[in-house]
C-alpha cells in the first residue's frame, strides 16, 4: 500500500463522521426549537385563556375545556420533544396533532389553513 492511499482512506470516515456528528446537532437544535415552539408560543396562549385562544375555541364551539385540552397536549409534547427518550413519540403525537389542526381548519374555513402543516 502506498503512502498516498493512506490518508484519503483514513480522511473518508473522519468526514463522514463530522457531517453525522454536525447532522445530529443540526437534529438536537431543531427539536430544541420546535419543543419551544409547541410549549411557549402554542400552548401557553390556550393555557392562560389568551384572547385570541379563546375566540377560536369559542368559535369552534369547543369553549374553554377544548381550548386547555389542546393546550396541555401541545405543552405536553413540546417538553417531550426534548427528551431523548421520548422525542420520537413526542414528534409522531405533535404531527397528528398538527394534521388534526389543519382538517378543522379547512372544515371551519380558517383564515390560514395551512399553518399547522
Amino acid at each position: 500500500m502506498s503512502e498516498t492511499t493512506l490518508p484519503a482512506a483514513t480522511s473518508a470516515p473522519a468526514a463522514a463522521t463530522t457531517r453525522s456528528r454536525r447532522a445530529r446537532i443540526a437534529l438536537t437544535a431543531l427539536q430544541v426549537v420546535l419543543g419551544l415552539f409547541f410549549a411557549i408560543a402554542s400552548a401557553v396562549p390556550k393555557l392562560i385563556a389568551h384572547p385570541s385562544a379563546v375566540e377560536s375555541f369559542d368559535k369552534l364551539g369547543w369553549g374553554h375545556t377544548g381550548m386547555y385540552i389542546i393546550g396541555a397536549l401541545e405543552l405536553a409534547g413540546g417538553v417531550a420533544l426534548m427528551i431523548p427518550l421520548l422525542d420520537s413519540v413526542a414528534a409522531v403525537a405533535l404531527m397528528a396533532l398538527m394534521v388534526g389542526a389543519f382538517i378543522v381548519n379547512v372544515v371551519i374555513d380558517g383564515p390560514y389553513p395551512a399553518t399547522p402543516l
